[in-house]
């Protein structure tokens, strides 16, 4: 069991992270959250290995990211954000990529879980609502706010040039 756990964890890690990175956009918390989920499901390994582990992890990132906030050690709020180094010829977009993304971070959790499990995962609303234990209504009306929040807070300039 621990074996194929390693060689899964090896394989399909980094998928993990990215997708951990996607919902929380922190790459610390995510790594948190990735490690905390993969200790839990390492006790129940067989049972997950045999059914889709993807699926059950990606589900259990995005529960425990959800209710991260319950915890008073994660109210943790950095001060200053670093900006990523970016080229003289591509300036222009990491700005826009930015805006983007800390626009996406300031969506309240659940809208930005929707929005991820969307449009980076492809799942439709049954599939979400199934992921986020809650309605298919309740999924479409957090993507309806998210969408409509990063649409008021992005300008037609911005957009056309991202």
């Amino acid at each position: 069991m621990d074996e194929a756990f390693e060689q899964y964890v090896h394989a399909r890690g980094r998928v993990l992270l990215r997708f951990a990175y996607v919902l929380c956009g922190d790459h610390h918390l995510a790594e948190d959250l990735v490690q905390e989920v993969l200790a839990k499901a390492h006790r129940r390994w067989s049972r997950i290995e045999a059914e889709q582990p993807d699926a059950y992890l990606k589900q259990a990132l995005v529960r425990t990211h959800l209710s991260w906030w319950r915890r008073l050690s994660n109210r943790e709020t950095p001060r200053e954000v670093m900006a990523e180094p970016a080229g003289p010829d591509f300036a222009q977009h990491m700005a826009v990529r930015d805006e983007l993304w800390r626009l996406l971070a300031s969506l309240p959790k659940a809208q930005r879980t929707v929005l991820v499990l969307r449009f980076f995962e492809d799942l439709d609303d049954a599939r979400i609502a199934e992921v986020m234990a809650c309605s298919q209504a309740t999924v479409r009306v957090h993507a309806f706010r998210g969408l409509s929040k990063l649409r008021s807070s992005v300008s037609p300039r911005e957009v056309i040039t991202a």
